[in-house]
């Protein structure tokens, strides 16, 4: 495969067959920097030498009713995490604080559970008007189902784009969650998108799918018209129903994300949730792909030092797209 000529392909407006993603997920791994070179020089017709940093906060852990294998919050996971209710409001904030000063350009205020309650939502939209009145920054929330008029009270507030994610292919859905259904999902983020909220979806690669589920997946996120697409690599937790899972090289890794930036040429990809303990030493080889990464710890493992983030752009020329703030020490 002519991976540069494909590249112009999909520039031109080509989109992917089943059988050229499949060809990029099975590709030799002696052609890597060929196909990541192509894969950049889409990412950069979009995106330049600029990268996106999000910051999550987890402001609820555990208690959640929903059995997703992945998820240490499952109410069938026997990890030992820390569990709390929703923080409120001024904690939420001083989170945003944080984000700030490591120059995150979004924040994304998560939530454990099926859904949020009233009073949860009525945290979360207090503690996003505040953050816009403080900050020059974009807020996600992930909270979880929705319903119209909640999705409506978001946008309100102030929310500019809400997460939920797709996880896996229709397909293979049901082998990891049983509580909720795909379309579930999918209702939840055309709820967003009608409320005028940015669609945020993603998925979670390394749980015993096919590579034509992988393909399937980046398709979905295409005719989801997700704006930005988080594309995690799972970190198998023990006490979790996907404990010992280890299906994934930072090889691999890195043919997802190039195919993921030609399924999804103009959306912000983002290098998220296992990066670190699945690319490990080739992290800065996936932003020749993608355009935007987590800085901080996730939900309920953690990540690498933010400034450790900042100096591996730094060495690769890009530039963080959120400038910093006077006081951060460079």
């Amino acid at each position: 495969m002519n991976w540069n000529l494909l590249a112009e392909q999909v520039l031109a407006g080509h989109e992917l067959s089943d059988e050229e993603g499949l060809a990029i997920l099975e590709s030799d791994d002696d052609h890597i920097l060929e196909l990541l070179h192509s894969a950049y020089q889409i990412r950069k017709h979009y995106y330049g030498n600029k990268v996106k940093l999000n910051m999550i906060v987890n402001t609820k852990s555990g208690f959640c009713p929903e059995n997703c294998g992945y998820c240490a919050q499952s109410i069938d996971s026997e990890a030992p995490i820390q569990k709390y209710r929703m923080m409120d409001k001024d904690t939420i904030v001083q989170g945003a604080e944080q984000a700030h000063r490591l120059r995150s350009g979004t924040y994304c205020i998560v939530a454990s559970g099926r859904g949020p309650t009233n009073r949860e939502l009525n945290e979360v939209t207090a503690a996003v008007q505040e953050i816009k009145a403080k900050y020059d920054m974009k807020v996600c929330a992930c909270l979880g189902l929705l319903r119209p008029e909640q999705a409506d009270k978001l946008k309100e507030a102030g929310v500019d784009r809400y997460n939920h994610n797709i996880n896996t292919s229709k397909n293979h859905h049901d082998a990891i969650t049983t509580t909720h259904t795909y379309d579930d999902r999918v209702e939840t983020v055309n709820y967003a998108k009608q409320a005028g909220i940015s669609p945020c979806s993603g998925v979670i690669v390394g749980m015993k799918e096919s590579r034509l589920d992988v393909v399937h997946m980046a398709k979905a996120l295409k005719e989801l018209d997700a704006d930005s697409i988080p594309v995690n690599f799972l970190h198998a937790i023990d006490g979790t129903a996907l404990e010992g899972t280890n299906e994934l090289t930072p090889m691999y890794c890195l043919k997802v994300l190039a195919l993921f930036r030609f399924i999804n040429p103009m959306k912000e990809i983002r290098v998220s949730g296992g990066r670190e303990v699945n690319l490990r030493s080739l992290q800065p080889l996936s932003l020749y792909a993608a355009n935007s990464i987590f800085v901080g710890d996730y939900l309920t493992t953690a990540g690498q030092e933010g400034t450790k983030d900042h100096q591996m752009l730094k060495d690769l020329g890009f530039e963080i797209e959120y400038p910093a703030p006077q006081t951060l020490a460079e």
